[in-house]
């Protein structure tokens, strides 16, 4: 097997499943994220525990032999096919299960056999709607995956035996102005690399988004996602786009834009960040933020590539803290706000900010440094004793309150969780 740069960050998450004939293991994600070469990763740790070659089982639906199944009775049969002669625990892997039609029933049935550990993968979250949810409720892990995030393409790029710049913040500008996909590595210009993600951004559209019959007007669609692109990181409601695009001489319907807000979501393009109120203990509907999935497709539908470091950072650090399994929300507590409420699966939080720099000659008439005090208020009015941290690009970090002050690039280079 070629020798492959190994992502330990989603394999520890889903190592403790690799025998386990109950769950279905559903690993989502962006196209081109790297979901099928996590696959490779998982069979050929399984090859290193002993594991027969013959007892893993590879179909991938986007690739001949298999691009042209549809049927889920063809499915089976390729299954039963493969697999009839082989005693012991099968490990089937089915890459873009989606592109069967009603291919719960199949997995099901296998995993219903009790000697199939099944992975399956797909680019959209219609694995995890619909029938899937109904069919498979309570017998399937979803294991969401991102591109690259600031670690994995420093690590990567060290793999491949590519220059890394020793200025770790010089670095970070590449990896803001490339991007994340794993493959962009393999190009040297920029202009290559851009040119790789516009062809991502082209499938995307082709397979996850052209078909959907939601989509009634393309115009009206394509100026949705073009405003939510563009404005990445900002509070965005329904109305606020309802207002823009009225303006703009296009009256549609609230639930046109939902819908639509929803697709862009489904094709993983952007990633949506619910506000929480820290007081009254509840989700805020219509005050969301949207990240994208991955920054390149910012510079790839815009001229300027000018970086607006505010939303940007933000971005990097909303990616990083979802590939740790993190669930985010944004915090709002009175009049101020917490960029992030992190939780993970045991229930402890923490909040962070995240801001460029708070090191700078910005100061009130009482001698205070107003960006300092803007960045530090809000963690410093939550009255709970969870970890509260304070993310900028400075060297020179700050003590105050109990609230840890962390560089952005050491934090992701030094792969630490803040939970």
């Amino acid at each position: 097997m070629k020798q492959i740069y190994f992502r330990e960050k989603y394999l520890r998450k889903i190592r403790g499943f690799y025998h386990d004939t109950e769950m279905i293991k559903v690993i989502t994600g962006v196209r081109r994220c790297g979901k099928s070469t996590l696959l490779k990763m998982i069979a050929e740790e399984l090859l290193q525990v002993g594991i027969k070659e013959e007892n893993i089982i590879f179909i991938n639906l986007d690739k001949r032999p298999y691009s042209r199944v549809g049927h889920p009775e063809v499915l089976e049969e390729i299954i039963d096919e493969k697999t009839q002669y082989i005693n012991g625990t099968k490990y089937l892997f089915i890459d873009e299960v989606q592109n069967v039609k009603d291919f719960e029933r199949v997995i099901n049935s296998f995993r219903e056999e009790g000697d199939f550990s099944i992975f399956i993968t797909g680019s959209n979250s219609y694995l995890l709607s619909g029938d899937l949810v109904t069919k498979l409720t309570g017998r399937y892990i979803e294991f969401p995956m991102t591109t690259l995030t600031f670690d994995e393409y420093v690590g990567m790029k060290k793999f491949l035996n590519l220059e890394v710049n020793p200025n770790s913040d010089q670095e970070l500008i590449h990896y803001i102005l490339e991007g994340g996909f794993p493959l962009t590595l393999q190009y040297q210009s920029l202009e290559d690399k851009r040119l790789y993600v516009s062809s991502v951004v082209d499938e995307i559209y082709d397979k996850d988004i052209k078909k959907n019959k939601k989509i009634r007007k393309k115009n009206i669609f394509e100026k949705v996602q073009t405003y939510i692109v563009n404005n990445f990181g900002a509070t965005t409601s329904v109305n606020a786009l309802c207002d823009y695009l009225k303006k703009n001489g296009d009256n549609v319907s609230k639930i046109t834009v939902y819908n639509y807000l929803k697709i862009l979501e489904n094709a993983k393009i952007i990633s949506k960040c619910e506000r929480f109120d820290m007081k009254s203990k509840k989700s805020l509907n219509g005050e969301e933020k949207y990240y994208l999935t991955d920054l390149s497709f910012y510079f790839v539908k815009n001229t300027d590539n000018r970086i607006n470091y505010g939303p940007v950072l933000e971005n990097i650090v909303y990616n990083y803290l979802k590939s740790l399994g993190y669930k985010i929300s944004i915090g709002k507590i009175g009049k101020l706000e917490v960029d992030f409420i992190i939780r993970n699966l045991v229930n402890d939080y923490a909040y962070i900010q995240v801001a460029r720099t708070i090191d700078n000659d910005n100061y009130d008439e009482n001698g205070k440094n107003i960006t300092e005090e803007r960045e530090y208020r809000p963690l410093e009015s939550i009255p709970d004793g969870y970890s509260k941290y304070l993310l900028t690009m400075d060297r020179l970090l700050q003590k105050r309150s109990g609230i840890k002050h962390l560089n952005i690039v050491d934090m992701m280079l030094n792969n630490e969780e803040l939970l």
